[in-house]
């Protein structure tokens, strides 16, 4: 939801241009017959998903096992801790990987051969967790199911729990727990062929036409009493919104709810973002709504009005195709990106 730079031309809201934006709206349903054919993708990271100072060890760790990939890796990490290496819940669990401090004491490496080992070093920390999943999968090998749902679950239910049911267990914070980090795994991952389109991106690309010449807000929600402002997370949150997909209130976190085409592959209703930093996903501070032809609706700064905007300069970061089971994995962030 934050300031993007002065590169940014508009592109102007004249009746022709919406025109266009409605047969590129159409264009999203025709193309998804050639696009849904295409593979998923499971062991590359996608473009600065994970923050640079982390890909190299979660690359390396996430390939220990057959039963995890650092895709999954990166969404277990982002799901306990957001990447913050300073986190401590009320139960205890410490640094990015969240270990409690008796399988800590027990499972924790030395991953950098410093000496020690450190909780609060994701050196230490992130080696350590792609180690204790692959012990957890050796533990359930020969329980039936999915091996990587197995250690899931025994991650979250203990290993006893998995091989007691023969696979994952009918706990729903446990079933809940698997399916999150599976489909977070999918906003982590390099895709594999084409990603598959979304039936509400048209829904939120009308509603964002509705708001072109809206005046900026920070902070804006679209809210009466903010006079139907919006800020630039504000505006795609509300467009998701209308069309049931309750997206994250900040432009980095929405960065994570679903797979990442690539440019040539953009379709109308992907969500573009910009970064000064396009090596980590946490830096990201615009977001925009794709409509085709290389133009974004987008509320882009205080003083300005939603509008469209190129989204071939400089910053831009990279696209998501947001998907419903891709938003609700996505855990509940409070500061603002």
């Amino acid at each position: 939801m934050t300031v993007r730079k002065g590169w940014l031309v508009a592109a102007g809201a004249s009746g022709a241009a919406l025109s266009f934006v409605g047969l590129l709206v159409v264009g999203t349903y025709m193309a998804a017959a050639d696009i849904a054919g295409g593979a998923a993708g499971a062991v590359g990271l996608a473009k600065g998903a994970v923050p640079a100072s982390y890909q190299g060890l979660v690359q390396k760790w996430g390939n220990l096992c057959p039963a995890i990939n650092p895709a999954l890796l990166a969404a277990q990490l982002y799901q306990e801790s957001g990447w913050n290496p300073k986190a401590q819940s009320p139960a205890q669990a410490q640094g990015i990987a969240q270990f409690i401090p008796g399988t800590w004491a027990a499972h924790g490496l030395d991953g950098d051969n410093d000496g020690d080992r450190d909780v609060w070093d994701p050196a230490d920390a992130i080696p350590s967790a792609a180690s204790y999943d692959c012990k957890l999968a050796k533990y359930v090998e020969d329980a039936p199911g999915d091996p990587t749902e197995n250690m899931l679950a025994a991650y979250n239910a203990g290993a006893y729990a998995v091989i007691k049911y023969g696979g994952v267990p009918p706990y729903r914070e446990t079933q809940n727990y698997v399916k999150i980090i599976t489909t977070l795994a999918e906003s982590f991952a390099a895709p594999v062929g084409r990603v598959r389109p979304t039936e509400q991106a048209a829904g939120a690309i009308h509603y964002a036409q509705e708001k072109l010449g809206t005046p900026y807000l920070w902070g804006g929600n679209g809210t009466p009493d903010q006079g139907g402002r919006f800020d630039c997370s504000g505006l795609t949150k509300a467009a998701y919104e209308s069309v049931g997909i309750e997206l994250p209130r900040v432009a980095n976190d929405q960065y994570n709810a679903g797979p990442h085409p690539k440019r040539e592959e953009l379709l109308p209703g992907d969500l573009v973002f910009f970064s000064d930093d396009l090596t980590d996903s946490r830096a990201i501070r615009h977001v925009g709504i794709y409509v085709g032809g290389g133009y974004m609706i987008n509320a882009p700064y205080t003083g300005a009005v939603i509008r469209f905007d190129k989204i071939d300069t400089p910053d831009y970061f990279g696209a998501t195709r947001v998907t419903e089971d891709g938003a609700k994995a996505l855990p509940v962030a409070e500061s603002e990106a």
